[in-house]
């Protein structure tokens, strides 16, 4: 479907462009949230006689997202969760859950679409993903997930958690001296017949 943009969208385009979508994302997203028109010769004129106020209404936009950069740098996005042994989530994080604790913990409201995580995150640790208070107001945050607060805090302080049993090597055996192989050495037998001769010295003898 093509539509005419109202606002500046991340990848799709700036205020004003025309642009080929799928239409479910038009009739589901764009066309109902009031971030494009559908692209007919009434919805030109119609853009170009309210552009002026489109334009400030971004501009708007940008500066009220600009005001939100420092709660959202500091915000702590800390995620307990329960995980196995290997250090690998029952479950996940997704972006919804990330959107849904910056909202809790910064009173920042933004949609799981402006959590630019990508994949879901499946593992204990630190991670690195981005919010999109606007398309021109990206903020870097990290997200930090482990099975307690302690665990959290060690991330936080840049510590490493390792996971899994792991095998403790045994101490090499000590090499030992001649001495002590002698010692171990059982005796060797003598010839058969130097046994005989002494029992017939000692024979003799008695």
């Amino acid at each position: 479907m093509k539509v005419i943009l109202t606002e500046k969208i991340t990848k799709l385009g700036n205020i004003g462009d025309t642009v080929e979508v799928k239409t479910g994302f038009a009739r589901n997203f764009l066309l109902p949230m009031g971030k494009a028109m559908r692209w007919t010769r009434e919805n030109i004129a119609l853009f170009e006689a309210k552009k002026a106020e489109l334009v400030a209404r971004e501009a708007a936009a940008k500066k009220t997202a600009e005001s939100y950069v420092d709660a959202v740098k500091s915000a702590k996005l800390y995620m307990i969760r329960q995980a196995g042994d290997t250090g690998q989530l029952y479950g996940s994080v997704s972006s919804r859950d990330i959107a849904r604790t910056l909202k809790e913990v910064a009173n920042v409201t933004v949609t799981s679409a402006q959590v630019l995580l990508g994949s879901p995150i499946k593992s204990i640790g630190a991670f690195d993903t981005q919010i999109a208070l606007h398309p021109d107001v990206i903020v870097p945050v990290k997200i930090y997930v482990a099975q307690t607060q302690d665990e959290i805090e060690a991330l936080v302080a840049g510590k490493v958690l390792t996971f899994g049993t792991k095998k403790v090597e045994e101490e090499p055996a000590e090499e030992k001296t001649e001495e002590a192989k002698a010692e171990e050495k059982p005796a060797e037998e003598k010839p058969a017949e130097e046994a005989a001769a002494e029992a017939e010295s000692e024979a003799k003898a008695e």
